[in-house]
């Protein structure tokens, strides 16, 4: 099986990226490849843009490392209550090439932030939304307070009952 995941940010230390690079490798005898968002920038997308310069070939990257993939491990990022523009910027250009961006590929959908909800309204609005663009989302989790929870030292999540919770989730999803 592979796993392809990606934090949903271009931080260079974002905390969703170590979430969903831990958490990918949790899955015993899979294949993983953990995208950085800063392998696809793009220029802002605009309607005039697309007509000026047409598809853009990162965009065509981002959907063949997704089509890659047996499963998604994806742990949004929220800003001011929503999507990064990173992430969203990424997203505008490869669903103007093919609308179902995520393909009906499996997906744990996460997010966390340094907060006490844990990117919980990103996640909201992703599981509301992504499905329309070809997601097929079979489990989600939010780690609250990041900075508490998660040792980045060591790379992965120091709160007991947080870890054991998304090791169960990881257990029931093992192919």
């Amino acid at each position: 099986m592979k796993i392809v995941a990606f934090g949903g940010s271009i931080s260079q230390n974002s905390i969703n990226k170590k979430l969903a690079t831990y958490v990918s490798h949790l899955f015993e005898h899979a294949e993983v490849e953990v995208l950085d968002l800063n392998d696809f920038a793009m220029p802002v997308f605009s309607v005039d843009l697309e007509i000026e310069v047409g598809q853009h070939p990162l965009g065509q990257a981002f959907l063949d490392k997704i089509a890659s993939a047996d499963m998604l491990v994806i742990s949004m990022a929220e800003n001011n209550g929503n999507y990064s523009a990173a992430f969203k910027n990424t997203f505008d250009w490869a669903s103007r090439i093919n609308v179902k961006v995520f393909q009906g590929k499996p997906m744990l959908l996460m997010a966390t932030s340094d907060g006490k909800r844990g990117g919980v309204r990103v996640l909201e609005i992703a599981q509301t939304a992504f499905p329309r663009y070809g997601a097929n989302i079979i489990a989600t989790f939010s780690l609250p307070s990041f900075y508490d929870n998660f040792d980045s030292k060591n790379m992965k999540i120091s709160n007991l009952i947080l870890d054991n919770q998304i090791r169960g989730i990881v257990k029931n999803l093992s192919f």
